[in-house]
Formats: structure tokens, C-alpha cells, sequence
């Protein structure tokens, strides 16, 4: 369910905030984005266990406004980065962290629903995040991959493409945010 989520098109918020995140990396930094992206789902299972295990409760209507503002923010940082050390960008594990947590709640209400059904709910939930690992892994390597086309073989250097995905990602998100405003 969790793979069915996150590669799904009403999941196109997801989507794009993984897109930000890793729009500054290169194919060399793979690693470094693995671990960005598992930052990003540590920071949605808690939340999201959070929610399904009724310890927290937020406003659906404010969750779904925050969700594209996190998006805006991150390519909004990625317009303004510069220098793409690791140093420089190591900002981005601790957005990863802290925004997966406004993520795990969007999807929370659903899933919540979903599994009060089943009996087993902290192996379903585990199995929901490894789908949900899985499937942000696919993103980032397609990703990668189309930065290393385009700037290997068309030539784009890395700033101008990340510009113009931030900016693309950020049109978008800028977008959903003034549409869902509570």
C-alpha cells in the first residue's frame, strides 16, 4: 500500500517534495540520498504511527495547507544553494526529518481507516512504510538518473537544472498551498 501511495498521482505532493529533495544531488551522491530519503520516511512513520495509534490528532484541512508549503520552502533552498558539498547541503537531512513528520500526518486519516481493520496493525504499518521506502527510492533513482542525462548529454550544468526543477517543483507547490489554504 505504501508504494501504491507514494508513485501514485493524488499522491503528486509526495511526489514533488522527494523531487526537491533530491533535485541538488548528482548519481555520484546516491548514498547520501538514500539516507536522505530514509530521514524523510523516519520522520513520516512516526507521525503516521502517531496518528494511527490515535496519540495525535491535527486539523486535516492544516496538514493538507503545509504539506506543498514544506515543498515550497525546500525548492526555495535549493534556488538559493550555491556550493553542493555535503556540508552545504546537509540542511536538507534535517528538513527531510522534520517535514516527513507534516507528511506522516496527510496520510494518517486514511490509513488510519484503513487499518482499523486489520488485526495486525503494527506489522501492517511496517509493511506500509517499507512500500513507501520502496517507492521514494524508485522517484530519487529516476530522478538521478534524468539529472545525469541532461547534464552529461545535453550539456545543462547542474545549477541551471536544478533550477529549473526547483522552480518547476516550486510553481507547482506554490500552487496546491494557495489552493488549500484553511
Amino acid at each position: 500500500m505504501g508504494l501504491d501511495h507514494i508513485t501514485s498521482w493524488k499522491a503528486l505532493d509526495h511526489i514533488l517534495f522527494i523531487i526537491a529533495l533530491s533535485s541538488i544531488y548528482s548519481l555520484a551522491d546516491w548514498k547520501q540520498v538514500l539516507i536522505l530519503v530514509t530521514s524523510f520516511t523516519i520522520g513520516h512513520s512516526i507521525t503516521l504511527a502517531l496518528s494511527v495509534f490515535d496519540i495525535i490528532r491535527f486539523s486535516n484541512d492544516w496538514v493538507e495547507f503545509l504539506i506543498p508549503c514544506t515543498i515550497v520552502i525546500t525548492a526555495v533552498i535549493n534556488l538559493f544553494q550555491y556550493n553542493f558539498t555535503y556540508r552545504s547541503i546537509s540542511i536538507h537531512y534535517a528538513l527531510a526529518l522534520f517535514f516527513g513528520l507534516i507528511h506522516g500526518m496527510g496520510f494518517a486519516n486514511t490509513l488510519r481507516f484503513i487499518l482499523a481493520k486489520d488485526q495486525h496493525i503494527g506489522i501492517s504499518l511496517f509493511a506500509f512504510n517499507i512500500g513507501l521506502e520502496v517507492g521514494q527510492v524508485i522517484i530519487v533513482v529516476m530522478i538521478l538518473i534524468i539529472a545525469f542525462l541532461i547534464i552529461q548529454y545535453l550539456k545543462v550544468s547542474r545549477r541551471e537544472w536544478i533550477v529549473f526543477l526547483s522552480a518547476a517543483v516550486f510553481s507547482l507547490a506554490f500552487k496546491m498551498a494557495l489552493e488549500r489554504i484553511p
